[in-house]
């Protein structure tokens, strides 16, 4: 296994384990310090945008994040070669992160408009603490707010939707096998579905606890990333075009 891949691997589970063994101490304080935080959050730091890809809320958020990591990782490193590599999932990462921050603001307008100011500086003000003692407001539209603002977003899953993504791109006519489904489909076209599932479920939003647009983000940022490595001729780990 390429050493990147491997010690990605390896890290995540550590931090899983860790917070899952002591969930009070280790796990409360990771949530809060390394989850990603909207930037209104009292909790919010900068460096979140990269802690968060290291964070997993569960076992199969975990498992699923890093069995396609072993899938694909392992070869798209082998084409960017170490150093590229982490650069690329942790651009990705970061661009998952900066999008659902977006789509967290547009949120945040769409339920600020209905708080008078004084609401609204009330939640800004003492939301973070409270919400850190495990209590909300009961007016639903300050609860709303105040978990939209202090709920964080972990995982690796942006970074690891920037992979497939590339994998799509250096072997889009590769043949995958997807559970469920008898039939090989070829990379491109997965991408694509998968792209589109996301879109939709984002759009629709479908089950608010998985961030369906961040996926999109570490897609939209990994291509981005690759078109421009791809004009440099910067690609592979031995800089030539791909």
């Amino acid at each position: 296994m390429p050493p990147v891949t491997k010690n990605l691997i390896i890290v995540n589970v550590i931090i899983w384990a860790a917070m899952a063994l002591f969930p009070h101490e280790i796990g409360v304080m990771m949530d809060r310090h390394c989850g990603l935080h909207y930037f209104l959050s009292h909790d919010f730091l900068f460096t979140q945008f990269i802690s968060y890809q290291f964070v997993h809320s569960g076992f199969s958020h975990l498992f699923f994040n890093m069995f396609a990591l072993f899938m694909f990782g392992m070869t798209i490193e082998s084409i960017m070669g170490p150093k590229r590599f982490i650069t690329y999932y942790l651009i990705c990462g970061i661009g998952a992160g900066l999008i659902q921050m977006g789509v967290n603001a547009i949120e945040y307008h769409q339920i600020a408009q209905h708080l008078t100011n004084a609401e609204l500086q009330t939640v800004l003000n003492e939301g973070t603490h409270i919400f850190n003692r495990g209590l909300n407001y009961t007016d639903p539209m300050m609860g709303s707010l105040n978990y939209l603002i202090n709920i964080p977003t972990v995982g690796a899953s942006g970074s690891i939707y920037g992979i497939l993504l590339a994998f799509g791109v250096f072997f889009p006519n590769r043949p995958i096998y997807i559970m469920f489904i008898p039939y090989p489909i070829k990379a491109k076209w997965v991408v694509v579905g998968y792209a589109a599932i996301e879109l939709f479920l984002g759009v629709g939003h479908a089950n608010t606890n998985i961030a369906h647009f961040a996926h999109l983000g570490g897609m939209i940022f990994g291509l981005l990333l690759i078109l421009y490595w791809k004009k440099t001729g910067v690609i592979r780990k031995n800089d030539t075009y791909f």
